[in-house]
């Protein structure tokens, strides 16, 4: 596979996944080019061999050792900015390009700017925070389709909703995308910036590794509240736990696999549903 770009083989998912988690990946090719990645894919479907497209494993919770191919965009990380327009590859990174866009005194992606995603990632689950995310800032977007060819997506194509887009419900490949923004003022864009990274470190488990909220906040309430109210903060399984800090991350404080991380997460469900009569929609996704 060396021909599509850089192998990396019996990778650990450690390197490839926020959590950490234990557990090893068969290999990571990253495609050099447009045309390679094209090859490549097509050659693993002839092959039959199972494979993914993954940013930063931001939200991704990797239940067994991964017997495929991850394809990592690394290469698709260029950035073009005209105006209020963004042009940005699928593999740059979400939190420099919110702080690069906001020194151009660019407003539009403060609530990105502690998001540690890939923007290929981030527009997949149209992430976001603090009431805002991808789909108020998304133009159109470059994907490559089931005949691998390259499309462009409209906003209204792209069927955002919360935590959701077309690309979760496809084989679509993120390639890149035009991001409109506003026009700003930089030491105010900077500063909200700085307020926010002050109050994700008082009140998130920053200093271990997770994948961010575990649950969807259900309607009127906060998933966080119920956990807490519900005694779970700090309850543990082989070193996934329930954040003392914030009760709904779980935090790795060990060697986590995922089938721990699984295991806490649907036993919380189940409490929650026990005692409230409240089923917690889980943001973060399990990759078999």
């Amino acid at each position: 596979m060396m021909e599509y770009g850089k192998v990396v083989e019996n990778a650990l998912i450690a390197d490839y996944t926020t959590y950490k988690l234990s557990g090893k990946i068969n290999k990571v090719v990253y495609p050099e080019s447009l045309e390679k990645l094209k090859s490549l894919i097509k050659y693993l479907k002839e092959k039959n061999i199972k494979f993914m497209v993954i940013g930063n494993g931001s939200n991704l919770i990797f239940i067994n050792n991964y017997d495929g191919v991850l394809i990592k965009l690394d290469k698709f990380n260029k950035i073009e900015i005209n105006d209020n327009k963004v042009l940005v590859g699928a593999g740059y990174s979400l939190i420099k390009l919110a702080m690069k866009t906001a020194r151009e005194g660019l407003s539009g992606l403060e609530f990105a700017s502690g998001i540690p995603g890939t923007i290929g990632g981030a527009i997949y689950m149209n992430a976001g925070a603090y009431n805002s995310s991808m789909s108020d800032v998304v133009e159109s977007v470059l994907i490559l389709d089931d005949n691998l060819e390259v499309k462009k997506l409209s906003l209204k194509d792209m069927d955002f909703s919360y935590r959701n887009s077309i690309l979760k419900k496809s084989n679509y490949i993120c390639l890149g995308a035009t991001l409109k923004l506003e026009k700003g003022n930089e030491e105010e864009i900077l500063e909200l910036i700085k307020d926010r990274k002050k109050r994700r470190l008082r009140t998130q488990p920053l200093e271990y590794p997770s994948a961010g909220s575990v649950f969807r906040n259900p309607d009127g309430d906060f998933a966080g509240r119920l956990i807490e109210e519900a005694g779970l903060k700090g309850i543990n399984i082989n070193g996934a736990e329930v954040s003392t800090k914030h009760a709904n991350f779980i935090i790795n404080k060990g060697r986590a696999s995922g089938k721990d991380v699984k295991e806490l997460i649907i036993k919380v469900q189940k409490i929650i549903k026990e005692k409230y009569n409240v089923e917690l929609i889980i943001e973060q996704e399990f990759v078999e």
